[in-house]
């Protein structure tokens, strides 16, 4: 899907110089992710030499860095690339109102992923607990689990396993 962006690169001083290899190597990013750029939109397409190599300018090595910095950070795609492009093109105070609320979004979703992984810790604890306990071997009948792993398997993830509750949980 090709976007319509800002061509940031009419700027004085950005005559074109790099080769698309050059450029890749200079962001530290590869030649098909500067491809997927461009054809995303998210990079405007560069002047094409006689011999159709592209020829990509300092403008667009800092565009494709800021872009590639933004989307370090985790912001989606298309926040990033708005922030970068207002950034290239003068419009500044967008970049620096929008910017902020958008770290605050990520930074919401990183608590949210933390607050889930302390969770998945505290229950992967709870089930080392449960298998360090020792215990006589199940009967295999019926859909009852086989061993001692299945079962603390099964009876962790609802809670249900009271050799892993501690008193103070109960």
């Amino acid at each position: 899907m090709q976007r319509e962006g800002i061509d940031f690169r009419s700027a004085p001083g950005f005559a074109p110089r790099m080769r698309i290899g050059e450029l890749a190597r200079q962001v530290g990013v590869s030649t098909d992710t500067v491809r997927f750029y461009e054809r995303s939109g998210w990079l405007p397409r560069p002047a094409r030499q006689a011999n159709d190599y592209r020829d990509y300018g300092e403008a667009d090595a800092e565009h494709l860095r800021l872009l590639i910095d933004l989307r370090r950070l985790d912001l989606p795609l298309d926040d990033a690339a708005r922030i970068a492009a207002w950034c290239h093109s003068g419009h500044c105070a967008d970049s620096t109102a929008e910017l902020p609320r958008l770290i605050t979004e990520r930074r919401a979703a990183i608590a949210d992923r933390i607050a889930g992984l302390q969770a998945l810790d505290a229950r992967l604890a709870s089930l080392g607990r449960h298998l360090r306990t020792p215990r006589s071997a199940l009967a295999v009948i019926g859909t009852a689990p086989c061993c001692d792993a299945a079962d603390a398997v099964k009876g962790s993830g609802d809670g249900d396993c009271s050799c892993c509750t501690t008193p103070s949980e109960v």
